[in-house]
């Protein structure tokens, strides 16, 4: 879950990069007793994500600055759609602005991008879920931007379940003689009954081996899609079966056609593009003893 305390610890570290001794250019420009509103605004559709990330921005810099979040996260909107309002010391909303804005933008890219592949496997029994390729110290925001979008998450890291992959079953079964199923069967045996158990594969021959280990999910990966079919055939309703590899939005439906569970899609992170949101002032409030 995206808690209150992991936001702020995200949103703190980056703005101490973005003003690690402050903001020389508010401090010398913007009058102390400055007031803004401003105005979070959609220069293009997209689904939104990061409301509570782009709020803390505020609230941290200025705990004087009030934040609205006009829509909930997983809201779809169109160009000029306002998204949130703010209002407080102009110093403080200058200084979180590009903070706040790049973790939204970010955020909801990832969401609207997500949307897109969920709409592309509407009717089928697939899940789109993402990957642990992340942005280093994002993964907490990613992902809920990725559940935003429709999506689901996968493990969340290396401590939530056990994925073996290529690598180490051929470690594995190296130590067990060349018997993967021997090998997979001593890791069932040594794990907790709540600890899921998955092992990729990339050929046909490897999955009833891995099957007769008692493994939860089987990954196909980088499957053609005749042999996915195949493979949904042979695992037979035994274990979930995730497709991987070779997913864009060109393929993914073909692949959710074969059957499988579950689609894993590192592209959700690794590859999306920002939304364009901006925050534009809509009005200032005199100083002391100014006139309106």
């Amino acid at each position: 879950m995206l808690t209150e305390q992991i936001v702020d610890e995200v949103v703190r570290c980056a703005l101490a990069e973005d003003a690690p001794w402050g903001d020389i250019t508010s401090e010398l420009l913007i009058p102390d007793d400055a007031v803004v509103h401003a105005a979070l605004d959609a220069r293009e559709p997209g689904v939104f994500s990061g409301g509570a990330v782009f709020a803390a921005a505020m609230r941290l810099v200025d705990p004087r600055i009030r934040t609205e979040v006009l829509v909930p996260d997983g809201t779809r909107f169109e160009a000029g759609a306002v998204l949130a309002t703010v209002q407080g010391p102009a110093r403080g909303v200058l200084r979180a602005e590009r903070v706040g804005l790049n973790l939204a933008q970010r955020m909801s890219g990832v969401a609207t991008l997500t949307a897109r592949y969920v709409e592309a496997v509407a009717g089928t029994r697939a899940r789109i879920v993402d990957t642990r390729k992340t942005t280093p110290g994002l993964r907490a925001l990613e992902r809920a931007a990725v559940r935003a979008g429709g999506g689901h998450n996968h493990r969340f890291s290396l401590s939530d379940a056990v994925l073996a992959k290529d690598n180490h079953l051929a470690v594995l079964a190296a130590r067990h003689g060349g018997d993967v199923t021997a090998a997979l069967r001593s890791v069932r045996e040594r794990l907790s009954h709540t600890t899921h158990l998955e092992v990729e594969v990339d050929r046909l021959d490897q999955i009833e081996p891995v099957l007769a280990a008692g493994v939860d999910t089987i990954m196909l990966d980088n499957f053609s899609l005749a042999d996915l079919r195949t493979g949904v055939e042979l695992v037979g309703g035994r274990a979930l079966v995730e497709a991987s590899g070779g997913v864009n939005l060109e393929t993914v439906a073909g692949i959710a056609a074969t059957g499988v569970d579950l689609i894993s899609v590192g592209a959700l992170t690794h590859s999306v593009r920002s939304l364009d949101l901006g925050l534009d002032v809509t009005f200032v409030d005199p100083p002391a003893g100014g006139s309106a």
